[in-house]
């Protein structure tokens, strides 16, 4: 299922236990139980009316600062096919491999049925606790055409509490524009910076679309929405804060306590 942006899409987070082959591998059971976990989240969020989700492994805590190892990369695979396959066409399924292997996001939604990736550094550079790193936007996007996976749209962050730089978020905006990226993403836990942000973006780049990657609530969801084009949520939709369960209860409430901009 495609990911629109002018659905103003809620995209919920499906956050994967540790991973074969990192260090908290087993903390939260065996890889059946990661694997059943991915699915019944994926469910939830289609059943409380999200309109998208993001398979991300949050939950292996530290990251290689390149390419994830190819048992991270299978896993992946198997876990975003098995969520495609549950929910069909009920939800649009994106892909972040974790520190910043785009170009196994890219090849896994491409393969196994997702239709965007999150990219936490495709415009831009930033310090990570990974250690520093670099946007590439010529390989990947060129990465992105050569396996024929156009199809699969790229947010890219610049501006979170994954990617901070010393650039102006108007200048990487434009960037992100000029290079054909299909939206940036940006994130702060304060409201009016947030708001600040996207003001800043859509005067740089009017027709880009921006996501709201985070901090998001049902008290703060219809001002960033009025705004902005979409909004990934986590902690709200899951039971105990991030990481939880994703409750599908806790999605419906989420979702009916705001107007979306297509009802307006």
């Amino acid at each position: 299922m495609p990911l629109s942006f002018s659905d103003s899409p809620i995209i919920g987070m499906i956050h994967i236990g540790p991973l074969p082959g990192t260090p908290w591998y087993g903390a939260k059971g065996d890889y059946a139980a990661v694997r059943a976990k991915a699915i019944a989240d994926a469910l939830a969020l289609a059943e409380g009316g999200a309109q998208a989700g993001l398979v991300q492994n949050r939950d292996d805590r530290v990251f290689s600062n390149g390419p994830a190892d190819p048992v991270v990369a299978a896993a992946f695979a198997d876990i975003t096919r098995a969520v495609v396959d549950a929910v069909g066409d009920r939800l649009a399924i994106g892909v972040q491999v974790l520190r910043n292997d785009l170009r196994a996001s890219i090849a896994t939604a491409h393969i196994c049925g997702g239709s965007f990736v999150r990219c936490g550094v495709l415009i831009g550079s930033t310090e990570t606790v990974s250690g520093r790193v670099d946007g590439d936007p010529y390989a990947i996007l060129n990465y992105r055409r050569q396996i024929g996976a156009t199809q699969v749209k790229l947010i890219a962050e610049i501006g979170s509490m994954h990617f901070h730089s010393t650039q102006p978020l108007g200048q990487l905006a434009q960037s992100a524009a000029f290079a054909g990226i299909d939206a940036v993403g940006i994130a702060h836990p304060d409201l009016g910076t947030g708001l600040d942000w996207v003001a800043q973006i859509k005067a740089a780049a009017p027709d880009l679309p921006v996501v709201i990657g985070g901090y998001t609530n049902a008290e703060n969801i219809a001002r960033y929405l009025a705004v902005a084009d979409g909004a990934f949520v986590g902690g709200a939709f899951e039971d105990g804060g991030r990481g939880g369960a994703v409750n599908a209860e806790r999605v419906k409430m989420f979702m009916q306590s705001f107007q979306r901009k297509d009802a307006k």
